[in-house]
């Protein structure tokens, strides 16, 4: 681990009531002390108290009034000596302040992540922990929030480390028979270590199966609005929005370029793309259009197939909808109602754009159709994760060939290495065992500041 000092603006930049720069290491409290001109000096200060004072330069006198918060080691974010200094939030004078303490030389700029990184690399929170730092900060709903929040609160890492203990325990016994081989020593019985071998894949399946699910409370719902021209997408989606977003009018082929609009749906995020009208058309803006919406059928994890009373059922096109996507992906819906309230097409829902009958039912059915019916509480433990979801799938791996070289009556030798690889591949998940290549590609992601 880097022991220097580094500095970097923790609030966003531009113009706002307050700004606050970060500086973390061993010097932070000298160099604190070198400008900073209050009641008391900040390395006879105790921790967690903060400082109203002055930011004095002998070249250019008084910097800024501001507060400086002190986090004295091992009791801050990242485990080292730690400054926060509040002040005005102007561009400007945060670059005068960073350049103030750059020109000591005694700190760097930090690298982007690098206050979490040193959480890490000081044992203050484990790597998914930290990775959940991450989908705080971009967590666009209440349910990506809940789930990123109870991911840093050790949720997910109490879990692996349970599965990590439990396998570790079973390794246990199968090298202690190693050890004593000639006395031909029996420390656990083949069908007992079956057992607990299954009951170890049983809960790894358990969080893999969560996966989809917390994929989806993460990153959000993509759902594809599809049909003939004129059914009412554009319609639909205004009115889902609650505003006029879309072009709506009776001429076909309105809607030429994909359309895509965000909504929250019980604290769940809906990404929601208004396609093209799906038909032959010699138009090339219209063509690349259609291209366009067929990319984004392939993509989405819902797609909305609309038709309505006045044009009917689209079988020749829904017959052409089921080339990019799975039949499971669609929910038939019924527009225009308003027209004829007794149409008896077959379909999911039956809707007005107009006057806005069914679309609640529509909505509830997004929910239900998405989590099918369940729904999940902040004690649930989900995996969002691909990282998290590949290394559950590699530990998953290795036991399986562990409990097959039981079953064949190889040696223990055989046994030990899939459970010992087992457990490296839950280490992983929580940093336990985790290359430089990962943890810089996992910390570049972060911004500079965090």
């Amino acid at each position: 681990m880097k022991e220097d000092t580094i500095i970097a603006l923790a609030t966003p930049p531009g113009v706002g009531a307050i700004s606050v720069i970060r500086i973390s290491g061993e010097e932070s409290f000298n160099l604190a002390d070198m400008f900073f001109k209050g009641k008391s000096r900040i390395s006879d200060s105790k921790s967690h108290t903060v400082h109203y004072g002055k930011l004095v330069s002998e070249e250019f006198g008084i910097v800024d009034d501001v507060l400086i918060s002190i986090f004295k080691s091992p009791n801050s974010y990242t485990g080292e000596d730690s400054v926060e200094i509040s002040c005005h939030g102007n561009p400007f004078i945060v670059q005068n302040i960073i350049n103030l303490f750059l020109s000591t030389n005694r700190l760097r700029l930090a690298e982007p992540g690098e206050f979490t990184k040193r959480a890490f690399l000081n044992n203050k929170i484990d790597l998914s922990q930290a990775e959940a730092v991450l989908d705080i900060i971009h967590s666009r709903t209440e349910a990506s929030f809940r789930g990123a929040r109870s991911q840093l609160d050790g949720l997910l890492s109490k879990k692996v480390d349970y599965l990590r203990k439990s396998i570790i325990n079973a390794l246990s016994f199968i090298e202690l028979e190693l050890d004593f081989a000639e006395e031909d020593i029996e420390f656990i019985d083949n069908s007992e270590l079956l057992k607990k071998i299954d009951e170890i894949i049983i809960e790894i399946d358990s969080l893999l199966e969560s996966y989809n699910f917390g994929r989806i409370i993460r990153d959000g719902v993509n759902v594809a609005l599809v049909g003939k021209p004129n059914v009412g997408k554009s319609s639909i989606l205004n009115y889902l929005l609650k505003e006029s977003r879309a072009i709506v009018s009776d001429i076909p082929g309105t809607t030429r370029d994909v359309i895509r609009e965000e909504i929250s749906i019980n604290g769940i995020l809906f990404r929601l793309y208004d396609t093209a009208g799906l038909r032959e058309s010699r138009d090339l803006i219209e063509k690349e259009g259609i291209y366009r919406s067929r990319e984004t059928i392939k993509n989405a994890d819902v797609v909305l197939f609309i038709e309505d009373v006045e044009q009917g059922e689209s079988k020749e096109l829904y017959s052409d909808l089921l080339n990019y996507t799975n039949p499971e992906k669609i929910i038939k819906i019924l527009n225009k109602i308003d027209l004829n309230p007794d149409c008896s097409l077959t379909t999911d829902v039956k809707i007005s754009a107009k006057t806005g009958e069914g679309i609640e039912k529509l909505t509830k059915k997004l929910i239900e159709f998405t989590f099918g019916g369940d729904y999940y509480t902040e004690k649930t433990v989900l995996v969002s994760n691909l990282r998290h979801y590949n290394c559950l799938r590699k530990s998953r791996e290795y036991l399986m060939n562990a409990h097959e070289s039981i079953l064949k009556k190889l040696s223990g030798e055989f046994i030990s290495v899939d459970l010992r690889n087992s457990t490296i591949s839950l280490g992983e998940i929580i940093g336990e065992v985790t290359s430089d290549d990962v943890l810089n590609n996992i910390f570049m992601q972060f911004c500079i500041g965090k």
